[in-house]
């Protein structure tokens, strides 16, 4: 049946028009350089890799780091945490962490080992910094230390070992040697906000170059005839004064102006500049520029100062590699792993209930079982996502469905605080396909889910037997098509057909969720848990 899904999707790509590339492209580098949602990126090199870690907030594993030899193909080589522990909210309980968890993590390598801080957007002992450590960037990755809240931080080592922290807006401090507590009075403003800069100064990245200290912060300038920018301040001497420049100041692809990232250097010496920029429902993608070195300032941009649309890779030949991959569920397994290893392209919504989904139980298939009777999408544990991607993208997956229990509400998702959704419900004997436009409202402190709006505008009967079912989403995030999400299904798939709302627009919230839209899979108990769904295949395109 998988080499049927794979040629049901081609027939709707063909169909759609998806996600055509042309030959000539597949040598260079078209920004954005990762269309999909990789906000507030650091990254390193170590020899000739260069890695990149990026938020997931709410989404577990969390901290994904992602290795690339030539700028252009990347993919997640692993996770700096399986999930957080703090508060009952990460597993859904008493509250959610939706938009919150790991934010804005910086990643560092020194004396052999990487290192990486973080801090998640929480008050209280919950917002505490965490502080890891590996001895490779595939981990494992233990905590090395918890230290107050810094907001937006990076983590520094200068060329003596000696280390420090640059957060929030022009705020540093130095750690003791072990990286386990605050050198008492080192905390002080290294720069005052200037009259102009009206927003944060955050998102801070430090590097060293040439015996200067550069610290690259993003501008939310509100002042007429102004825009989001890349400022850098520089010093020769950490204790002394910093000078200010903007470093880049640019819109690109028909969309607001971009800024927040860092800047790295080849093993040659060339540099290049990494900032990502907000497109919507898609969510905040990542673009490459290369840097200029004028009058000691990292300029981004090319001569005109602007991010360019192509860029060749760094170096050529290299194999191609994705952040969003088609999973068959068959991957090898270790025997201590028990229910199997998912790969490392997949995230869960919030903390995974390990008992409740099994690659062992039905070979090359991905069981998802109910765990807790929830009333709604947004509190249902086991709901596994990958990133919808632009330009255009489409996901299907196959889903058996014969061993539901009454109640019961499973399938696929455009998954955001406003979702465009396919559910597959169990009615007594009776099953049905519905799609619906589905709208959470939280609290803003806790997180609390204290509405789902939910607009069914279409369903339609399904077979008792046999049990299976197609499930598909079209995303279009090209400029001007408002960011359109279509869905389809069919019952044997070779034969698809529209349900739904046509063209569900897919929106960015940062008052909500604060990422972009996810393919999800979800299956959740109203009534009594149970049952599950098999899901055969994934197939990206």
């Amino acid at each position: 049946m998988k080499s049927q899904l794979l040629k049901a999707l081609a027939v709707g790509i063909l169909m759609l028009g998806c996600c055509k590339v042309q030959a000539a492209d597949s040598t260079l580098i078209h920004n954005p350089m990762l269309w999909a949602d990789c906000p507030d990126p650091d990254v390193i090199r170590v020899g000739d890799t260069f890695y990149l870690v990026s938020t997931t907030m709410h989404l577990m594993p969390g901290a994904p780091v992602m290795a690339s030899k030539d700028l252009k193909n990347w993919e997640t080589v692993g996770y700096i945490f399986d999930r957080l522990t703090d508060s009952p909210k990460y597993d859904l309980q008493e509250g959610t962490v939706y938009g919150r968890g790991q934010w804005a993590t910086s990643l560092k390598y020194h004396d052999g080992r990487f290192w990486a801080l973080l801090a998640p957007n929480e008050g209280g002992p919950m917002g505490d910094t965490y502080i890891f450590t590996a001895p490779k960037a595939e981990g494992p990755w233990t905590i090395h230390s918890r230290l107050r809240h810094f907001h937006d931080a990076t983590l520094f080592f200068d060329d003596d070992g000696t280390p420090y922290v640059f957060f929030g807006t022009g705020e540093m401090c130095q750690l003791t040697r072990d990286l386990k507590g605050v050198v008492e009075g080192s905390l002080r403003h290294y720069f005052q906000r200037e009259a102009d800069e009206r927003g944060l100064l955050e998102g801070t990245r430090v590097i060293k170059h040439n015996g200067t200290y550069y610290a690259l912060l993003i501008s939310h300038v509100y002042a007429p005839g102004r825009h989001r920018r890349e400022v850098c301040y520089r010093t020769k001497d950490l204790n002394g004064k910093w000078e200010k420049n903007v470093v880049l100041e640019s819109d690109f692809g028909g969309f607001s102006y971009l800024a927040q990232g860092t800047i790295v250097d080849t093993e040659e010496g060339d540099w290049y500049g990494i900032m990502f920029q907000d497109r919507g429902g898609v969510g905040r993608v990542l673009t490459l520029s290369p840097v200029r070195w004028i009058d000691g300032w990292p300029m981004l941009g090319d001569e005109r100062g602007k991010v360019p649309d192509v860029m060749r890779p760094y170096r050529s030949g290299q194999p191609a590699r994705e952040i969003v991959c088609s999973d068959d569920f068959s991957l090898p397994l270790q025997p201590e792993e028990g229910g199997g290893r998912l790969g490392l392209h997949w995230q869960w919504n919030h903390n995974p209930v390990n008992t409740a989904w099994s690659l062992t139980e039905r070979p090359g298939w991905l069981r998802l079982k109910t765990s807790r009777v929830v009333g709604n999408l947004y509190l249902a544990p086991n709901t596994l996502t990958q990133r919808m991607f632009g330009p255009t993208c489409s996901g299907v997956v196959r889903i058996d469905y014969s061993r539901m229990k009454d109640g019961d509400e499973a399938g696929f998702t455009a998954f955001n605080g406003d979702s465009g959704v396919l559910t597959i419900m169990r009615n007594g004997k009776k099953f049905t396909l519905e799609m619906s436009e589905q709208s959470v409202k939280l609290t803003d402190r806790e997180k609390d889910v204290t509405e789902v709006r939910r607009k069914a505008v279409e369903s339609v009967a399904l077979p008792a037997k046999p049990a299976i079912v197609y499930l598909r989403i079209d995303g279009d995030f090209q400029p001007g098509h408002n960011d359109a999400a279509n869905f389809y299904y069919s019952l044997d798939g070779d034969h698809w057909t529209q349900i739904g709302t046509r063209n569900y627009r897919c929106v960015f919230d940062y008052r909500r969720f604060f990422m972009g839209s996810k393919f999800a899979i979800f299956n959740y108990a109203t009534k009594k848990t149970g049952g599950y769904i098999d899901i055969d295949e994934f197939i990206k395109k």
